[in-house]
């Protein structure tokens, strides 16, 4: 029989509000609870934390690489397992690989990889992100615009099947390549349908939401902005209650004061939530890689292609927490639950991650008064870093 341990001695945010003078109760894999620090069972193996505060481990729904490693150059169990375990150091316990726009090879690749991942119970990967190939060129990005295309039925039915095998498939589409009806169905069978690298405008998107899209893909960047006469897929995703929309917050995607006019114009339930878009630079020292076969270079934050087009990020979700707090000036719970409740809704999923309580998993960070990570749990063992 597991032995319950009690974390004491910080204070517990637990995804909603927070608790004081209290202990969360691990058993095994899971939380079995939060009580007063009097009402801690007898049996329990005590953990006393030097203050801080424990909360729920981070989210990331859009990770394309990490250690050194880029799903798109080696879709493998070992890479996605190399990944979750890049970005653990950093608070994020769960985490959806994630493939940039690729041939129909290193497609298939990718999924068979998460599969695989998934069968072997890859600690840290819950599912699988597919930005691409069904993007819009006139938006392209850092995507390679001879590997764009228009989804096709087979696309639509192989995505739709997939969709009953992974615990979470998110699919980032343009409504220029993805038919209204195609995104009906993909939705039907549990796909989160998102919005990116679009230029449609508004009327085409809000249509989108209703054709099952629920998300827009790291918002501001390559899409429609918000213009005087045409809101585009910008105006869409804040006016749009049933949209959630993901954020890069390094100050580099998305000005900080974009940022600011974004929380305070979004119309819920859908919210923001954080992203980080990171790649294969993520816990290394390595100053550039490849990408589609074209190198990307690191410099001062910035992941740049040799034209000088942004190439994701070199972003983390704990340094993005702490923009939050710290350059946009959010309250800590609204940021922290930007990082772990929010995209754990749009999938879906609070009854296992994005929280804690009685029967998600354990999960979890143990933070310093200056939002530092002292120590990460994940599934019930700790690490510290």
């Amino acid at each position: 029989m597991t032995r319950p341990t009690a974390y004491t001695g910080a204070e517990i945010f637990d995804g909603h509000k927070r608790h004081r003078q209290s202990a969360l109760l691990v058993k095994g894999a899971h939380i079995f609870d939060i009580v007063p620090e009097v009402d801690v069972p007898s049996d329990c193996k005590i953990v006393t934390l030097d203050g801080g505060l424990i909360t729920a481990g981070f989210v990331d729904l859009q990770v394309n690489g990490g250690g050194g490693e880029m799903l798109n150059n080696a879709p493998s169990v070992e890479t996605i397992r190399t990944i979750c375990d890049a970005h653990l150091q950093f608070g994020t316990t769960s985490l959806l690989p994630t493939l940039i726009t690729d041939n129909r090879e290193i497609t298939s690749a990718a999924i068979e990889a998460a599969k695989g991942a998934l069968a072997q119970g890859i600690e840290g990967m819950i599912g699988l992100h597919l930005e691409g190939p069904h993007l819009s060129v006139a938006r392209k990005g850092a995507h390679d615009p001879a590997l764009i295309r228009a989804m096709d039925d087979a696309d639509c039915e192989q995505l739709a099947n997939l969709a009953g095998i992974l615990p979470s498939l998110l699919l980032t589409v343009a409504p220029e390549s993805v038919r209204s009806d195609q995104m009906q169905t993909l939705s039907d069978a549990g796909v989160s349908v998102s919005l990116g690298h679009t230029n449609v405008g508004f009327e085409t998107a809000t249509e989108a939401a209703a054709s099952g899209a629920t998300c827009v893909t790291h918002l501001f960047n390559a899409m429609s902005q918000l213009g005087n006469r045409d809101p585009g897929v910008v105006g869409a995703a804040l006016e749009t209650s049933s949209l959630f929309a993901g954020i890069i917050a390094d100050g580099i995607h998305v000005d900080p004061a974009t940022i600011r006019v974004a929380l305070r114009a979004k119309v819920g339930p859908g919210k923001i939530f954080l992203v980080t878009d990171a790649m294969a630079t993520i816990g290394t020292n390595m100053r550039e890689f490849t990408l589609n076969g074209r190198k990307i270079l690191r410099h001062d934050g910035r992941l740049n292609l040799s034209d000088g087009t942004l190439a994701g990020a070199d972003l983390d979700m704990i340094s993005a927490v702490r923009f939050m707090i710290n350059i946009i000036g959010l309250e800590v719970n609204e940021a922290l639950r930007m990082a772990s409740l929010y995209p754990a809704q749009l999938l879906k999923r609070t009854a296992e991650i994005g929280r804690l309580a009685t029967g998600t998993r354990a999960d979890f960070l143990h933070l310093d008064s200056s939002h530092n990570i002292e120590t990460v749990w994940r599934s019930g063992i700790g690490y510290t870093y």
